[in-house]
């Protein structure tokens, strides 16, 4: 009975994660190495004492279902969205047993997720970027660089479930700072070049680019028809300013997927989530590339560049 019971012991598979990505793993390399770190830290190591089943939608949003359901079917012990609240939705509505831990831009109590910020309540937490709000700032940084500005563009995805709310969220912000604001849609790679050529028909100032894990894909393109374009342009990530974008503002991504890898570790060592406060970023950078400004004949004044993180030349 004896032997039995240990041959039992010996054949138990070790914990497995499933992590749900919107995007492609191209695109996830540039943070998966925070995540593990942020695993390891809780004492698990990827094929050592861990397994990771990897799901990738591809950016199509629409597949996310599908492959939370696989997830589920594989038995995880812990599904890790990282689809934003589209594909934290995915994971939820495949599961109300399974522990999730989700990275999202978008309110999670609005939209159903968890009870509150401080005590999730169910089987889900994670990390919250509450980026509608990070919008509005985004355009009142784009404003102050440009004082001119009249007539803003915001590109959001359609396919994204926090278009809506990142759209009336910017609108109101555009009243506030007395600036008519253009609603523009792509969700696909031609529809961004398409996006891009209605400025002509529809003069805008400024643009500024919605949260989305899709766009982040496509940043060399976006960058490239800004320049083309001649538009001084916003973005979320670091990144976008780095390939020749104008300016950035939002997390540090890195640190945000290295506290959910945190989390799973965590959940995965007998924590609720339940019991695990949702998380905001403590650190947003605002990032600006002076020769991009140069190009579009702006002058970086002296109260962005003090209060910029870094800046690109």
């Amino acid at each position: 009975m004896t032997a039995a019971r240990g041959l039992q012991a010996q054949q138990k598979t070790k914990p497995a994660i499933g992590y749900l990505a919107s995007a492609t793993p191209e695109v996830n390399v540039l943070l998966l190495p925070a995540f593990l770190k942020g695993l390891s830290e809780t004492g698990y190591v990827e094929g050592q004492n861990v397994a990771i089943e990897y799901r990738w939608a591809e950016d199509r949003y629409d597949r996310l279902p599908a492959l939370a359901a696989e997830l589920v079917a594989a038995k995880v012990d812990v599904i890790v969205s990282t689809g934003g609240i589209t594909g934290a939705l995915a994971a939820k509505n495949a599961t109300s047993t399974i522990p999730i831990v989700f990275i999202s831009g978008d309110d999670p109590v609005e939209h159903g997720l968890v009870a509150s910020l401080a005590r999730p309540g169910g089987n889900l937490t994670g990390v919250t970027l509450f980026g509608f709000e990070l919008m509005a700032k985004r355009l009142e940084h784009l404003a102050e660089l440009v004082p001119q500005v009249k007539v803003v563009s915001l590109l959001v995805n359609p396919n994204n479930a926090s278009a809506e709310r990142v759209t009336r969220e910017m609108q109101e912000a555009a009243r506030g700072k007395g600036v008519h604001l253009h609603i523009l849609k792509a969700g696909a790679e031609a529809e961004i070049d398409a996006a891009f050529a209605t400025l002509g028909q529809f003069p805008a100032d400024a643009l500024v680019i919605g949260t989305d894990a899709f766009f982040f894909s496509r940043r060399d393109q976006f960058v490239a028809l800004a320049a083309r374009y001649a538009i001084p342009t916003t973005y979320e990530r670091r990144e976008f300013v780095v390939a020749g974008g104008l300016m950035s503002y939002g997390p540090n991504f890195a640190h945000v997927w290295h506290r959910a890898g945190n989390y799973v570790g965590k959940v995965l060592n007998g924590a609720k989530p339940a019991d695990l406060p949702v998380e905001r970023p403590m650190k947003l950078e605002l990032v600006v590339n002076s020769n991009t400004a140069k190009t579009l004949g702006l002058a970086v004044q002296e109260s962005i560049l003090s209060r910029a993180d870094e800046v690109i030349e």
